[in-house]
């Protein structure tokens, strides 16, 4: 099972140098995947968790690609409707070339009504939009398509048009029943990461407790078909973009932990 990460690329504290540090420690920790965020106008509502500077996820990953070697790299996710899919499809052709085939789209519907506003995308036309989309991308692109999305339209639209399903921020006896339910593609859940004191509660969110917990909520999955785990150690407070080497340290300390078991 593959390990990713999801690092922030918006806020406060980050610029070019800190995402180019992310780069360097997520790749020389031996994590297997990089993967950004998406937003194309950051409006009052997206603002709230996601505000500016935020970098673009193409040019940021492109970038990247020249300052990486090893790493996968993808978003988590692109807001599929906010583009003409033809445009995805040659960003997303250009990039998986220029990384030397190391990229994958993931892709979801989006949530910010008031950026759909001003890109002048209808928001209740977003399912739709995204069903159509990922119907020419699948005829145009041959890269990986991770489908987004915890509801049970993203799992039919994960079945239906995905290389894999990209469930964001669960918990494992949800993620359990989900598995059980739908004949799926391709598991690739992205989790939270948090370490802190233990955890007792029956809605803990997988990849918040514990070191100890945590190590097992990764054994679950990979006991569950996970073919990846994207870690997300963002949890909604711009600030502490400003601190990334409190995420780097968990990164830190979990890689150490799965290289050494007890």
């Amino acid at each position: 099972m593959q390990l990713g990460v999801n690092v922030p690329n918006f806020g406060p504290g980050t610029d070019p140098g800190v995402l180019r540090e992310w780069g360097r420690i997520v790749e020389g920790l031996g994590f297997d995947l990089l993967m950004l965020s998406d937003h194309v106008a950051v409006t009052p509502d997206v603002a709230q968790r996601y505000p500016e500077p935020f970098y673009e996820p193409f040019t940021t990953l492109s970038w990247l690609a020249g300052v990486t070697t090893r790493l996968r790299l993808g978003t988590t996710v692109l807001v599929l409707p906010y583009r003409h899919p033809l445009l995805v499809a040659r960003m997303a052709t250009n990039l998986q070339q220029l990384s030397d085939g190391r990229f994958v789209l993931g892709v979801g519907v989006g949530w910010a009504r008031q950026e759909f506003d001003a890109l002048g995308v209808p928001f209740t036309e977003r399912g739709r939009l995204t069903d159509d989309y990922l119907s020419t991308l699948r005829e145009t692109i041959s890269v990986p398509i991770w489908v987004g999305g915890n509801s049970d339209a993203a799992i039919r639209r994960a079945v239906r048009f995905g290389d894999a399903w990209h469930p964001l921020r669960v918990t494992l006896p949800w993620l359990r029943a989900a598995v059980a339910k739908h004949a799926l593609p391709a598991l690739t859940p992205r989790i939270a990461l948090r370490l802190t004191a233990p955890v007792d509660d029956p809605g803990r969110l997988a990849g918040v407790g514990t070191i100890e917990q945590v190590l097992d909520d990764l054994d679950q999955l990979e006991q569950l078909g996970a073919e990846a785990v994207v870690l997300d150690p963002y949890h909604g407070d711009p600030e502490d973009t400003r601190r990334p080497d409190i995420a780097w340290q968990a990164l830190t300390a979990l890689a150490t932990h799965r290289r050494t078991p007890s």
